[in-house]
């Protein structure tokens, strides 16, 4: 994420609901590094969106976890295929065949350090489970999230394959439905995705886009508004 979201550590009944929750269990038994990353197995398990030999770009990837299921998904054998980039404002400890950029999306060096990165080639697919610090005024936090999802959005128009895709965190709300045309401008193809790890109260979903729109008419987020 590139910016921190707080989390109330210290209210009760975030302590009871974080103890008692499976996917905090689970995850601590098969050693991922939180919950979410049982969002994206779920999400690919139904998608089929990670295979070995992908380059593969994880956007908001601290503390680790969506970076971690798409190794073990790049893994063939002993070995991984592909190559993985993660990005974050946040430190993020090492994981072993993942390239990691710390820094903010949202500065134009940055999200070049990452296309450098990718050193001419184009990525498969594009992750971004970014989402901003909520200050709790809803106009505000909203205006934010979506300013991140078309972040990721513009990044993915200029360095997909013609057949990637973009699974995007967005947050239903003011500025929703259009961000959602916007993708339908730059794709083929536009789903919504609720994974069961998802909690229910929670206003997030995951946009999938897949297959890009002729380059001439999208050639950046900003072109498609």
């Amino acid at each position: 994420m590139p910016v921190a979201k707080k989390k109330h550590r210290s209210n009760p009944e975030w302590i009871r609901r974080h103890v008692t929750d499976p996917y905090v269990k689970a995850a601590t038994r098969h050693g991922y590094r939180s919950r979410a990353a049982y969002k994206l197995i779920e999400i690919d398990a139904k998608e089929k969106l990670l295979r070995p030999g992908m380059t593969v770009i994880d956007l908001g990837a601290a503390p680790g976890s969506w970076a971690q299921v798409v190794r073990e998904r790049l893994t063939t054998g002993c070995a991984v295929r592909g190559r993985i980039v993660a990005l974050d404002i946040l430190p993020m400890d090492p994981l072993p065949d993942v390239q990691f950029i710390q820094g903010d999306f949202r500065e134009e060096a940055v999200a070049a350090e990452l296309a450098a990165a990718l050193a001419g080639q184009k990525a498969d697919v594009v992750l971004s489970d970014m989402a901003p610090n909520l200050s709790g005024i809803a106009a505000a936090d909203a205006a934010r999230s979506l300013h991140l999802a078309e972040l990721a959005l513009e990044f993915a128009i200029a360095h997909l394959k013609p057949d990637g895709a973009l699974l995007v965190k967005a947050f239903q709300g003011s500025g929703y439905s259009q961000f959602v045309e916007q993708l339908k401008r730059g794709f083929a193809s536009v789903a919504a995705r609720k994974p069961p790890a998802s909690r229910a109260e929670s206003a997030e979903t995951y946009l999938l886009a897949r297959g890009l729109k002729r380059r001439e008419n999208s050639t950046s987020a900003k072109g498609l508004k």
